[in-house]
Order: structure tokens, then C-alpha cells, then sequence
């Protein structure tokens, strides 16, 4: 039975991940926004990015960039009278300086430069006029099946749990700007809250659950703007002041996906659960935020990692 719900499971991810490449290939001329491709998916546009990453083992915007390039470097190796100007805007690019810039900083050389050297040899068939052999292949995934990249983990070597939860009412402080492969960061926030909360008696563990919520995708904000907000669960009527906030986090099903992480491999992790998890488990991301949930300390473990799930909310695929 199981088999059954993943293969339909992955089946429907295939063919929402498919609809949205062929709607770019209908569309390439046209500028494309992450909304409007998230609807073609039918996901919401914070989950959709991680997901089209996830299996497509590059982002959208470096896929979309890929695909028009491609396209263009075809085009100006037609013996035509299609210029370069119009050949950028047939490809999706607004401006000839930007299609001009990004072509040469992936191809080394101008789209004339191109145009010049491979136009010398119309017959494309020929082995030795291929075009693409000078630069190195993508990492192309094949349409109309999953990709195949697999990271060290297995999946058999993590629980992934499914259930309903309350509503949660948090206290958190909250960061904007990076974080990535930010530790200490990490750690000085947390400081913060619990010396705000230790005082307040409001650290009762393990009833105190502490978590950090991403409230943006670092695949689509810019780096500058992201904003996490470490928190522990307080009760309701919890005054704050200051930079302690609240919030609460939505009633609901979720996902619960365990690792052990010290301070590497959360990437991969995340990949894990979108990329593997998600389109077998017969379930689509939510439309409210993920979050991480810790337990215990790396402090005094022979390993210098913790436990922690990776929580996202789900719905029925």
C-alpha cells in the first residue's frame, strides 16, 4: 500500500514540476515571476522554490537563466537574418547589455563572438561543429522523471513523523541580515531569550519546546533582508517588551523529519526532506511557515551535535 501512495505521490509532483517547464518553454519570450510559476505548480511560492530546487538540483532562476541561454546560443548558430537584439528578446531577456552580460560570463566569449565562430560551419549535425561541446555540461536533470541526485543520507536513516498540532504561542528575538554557517549567531540569540526567560521561570524543560522560524525562503530573499526569529513556547498571556516579541505559530498537520547536526549539514538536510521525503509521502508543503525544533544541547555531547527535527506543515497531495 505504501508503494502505491509513494509512486501516485511522485507521479504528481512529476507532473506539476513538468507543466511548469513546459509553461516556460511556451513562455520564454516573457518575463516570468516566481508567482505566477508557483501557480502553474499549484504550491505556494515559498515551498515551491525549495521544491523546484530540491529535484531539479538547481533553483528556478539559475534554470531560467540556463533554458535562455541555451536557446539563445541555438538561435545565433542559424544561418538567419535574426538579429542579436532580437534574438535576447526572444529569449526572455529585456535589455541586449543584460543578455550580452550574462551570456558572456557563462559562455567566455560575446553572443557575436558566438555567432561569428559557429555560423562558419552551418551543417550542426557534424560532430565537430557542435556548438555546446566547448563548455562543460550542466548538472541537467531528465524531464519527465525525478532526479536522481541523492545526497549521503538515506531514507531509511531518518523518522519522519506526521501529526497534528496545536496552536503554539512563542516569545522570540528576532534577526535580520545572514545566518548561514552563523553559529555564533545562533548561539548569542538563544542567550538573549534565555536570559529574558530564566528569570521569568518560563524555562520549564522538556515542556518548553525551542525553535527557530524561517519566515523566508534564502533561495529568493535577498541575503541582507532574511528574518529568523529564535523562540521558545510560553503561555499565552506572557507579557514582552522590548526586542522580545510573540507570536503564534498555527494549529495544524505537520511534518516532523529527525536529524542529529552540529554545526553542518543543515542544507542537505532541508534538501533531504523536499527533494526525497516530500514527493513520496503523498502529502504538498502548506501555506504557513517552517520551522526548526530543538532538543538538548551540543554542549557535553561526545559528538558536539544535537537532535533537532525539521518541521514543515503539510496538506493532502
Amino acid at each position: 500500500m505504501m508503494n502505491t501512495i509513494a509512486s501516485a505521490s511522485e507521479k504528481e509532483y512529476i507532473h506539476r514540476i513538468n507543466a511548469v517547464l513546459d509553461y516556460i518553454d511556451q513562455h520564454l519570450d516573457q518575463e516570468l515571476s516566481l508567482d505566477e510559476l508557483a501557480n502553474v505548480a499549484t504550491f505556494s511560492k515559498y515551498h515551491f522554490h525549495r521544491i523546484f530546487y530540491a529535484l531539479m538540483g538547481e533553483t528556478l532562476f539559475q534554470y531560467l537563466r540556463r533554458i535562455r541561454l541555451e536557446k539563445a546560443c541555438y538561435l545565433l548558430c542559424l544561418p538567419s537574418q535574426v538579429s542579436i537584439t532580437e534574438i535576447a528578446f526572444q529569449t526572455g531577456f529585456s535589455t541586449l547589455s543584460g543578455f550580452t552580460r550574462s551570456f558572456t560570463e557563462i559562455y567566455g566569449m560575446s553572443p557575436r563572438q558566438w555567432k561569428s565562430k559557429h555560423q562558419k560551419d552551418s551543417n550542426l549535425n557534424q560532430v565537430d561543429s557542435n556548438p555546446f561541446k566547448e563548455k562543460p555540461s550542466f548538472n541537467n536533470y531528465t524531464r519527465y522523471q525525478l532526479s536522481q541526485r541523492r545526497s549521503l543520507m538515506s531514507l531509511k536513516e531518518h523518522e519522519v513523523v506526521v501529526k497534528d498540532c496545536p496552536e503554539k504561542t512563542v516569545a522570540y528575538i528576532r534577526h535580520i541580515g545572514p545566518y548561514k554557517e552563523n553559529p555564533e549567531l545562533f548561539d548569542s540569540l538563544s542567550q538573549k531569550l534565555c536570559a529574558w526567560a530564566g528569570p521569568r521561570n518560563l524555562l520549564q524543560f522538556p515542556e518548553t519546546e525551542f525553535i527557530i522560524i524561517y519566515h523566508d525562503n534564502p533561495d529568493i530573499t535577498e541575503e541582507g533582508k532574511l528574518r529568523i526569529s529564535v523562540c521558545i513556547t510560553v503561555p499565552p498571556q506572557t507579557p514582552v517588551e522590548g526586542e522580545i516579541g510573540k507570536m503564534t505559530v498555527p494549529a495544524g498537520k505537520y511534518a516532523f523529519a529527525r536529524f542529529r547536526l552540529g554545526n553542518t549539514g543543515y542544507q542537505e538536510a532541508w534538501d533531504w526532506v523536499f527533494g526525497q521525503w516530500l514527493p513520496s509521502s503523498g502529502f504538498a508543503p502548506d501555506d504557513r511557515l517552517c520551522y526548526e525544533q530543538y532538543y538538548g544541547s551540543p554542549e557535553g555531547s561526545p559528538d558536539g551535535k544535537m537532535d533537532l527535527d525539521i518541521v514543515i506543515p503539510v496538506k493532502p497531495l
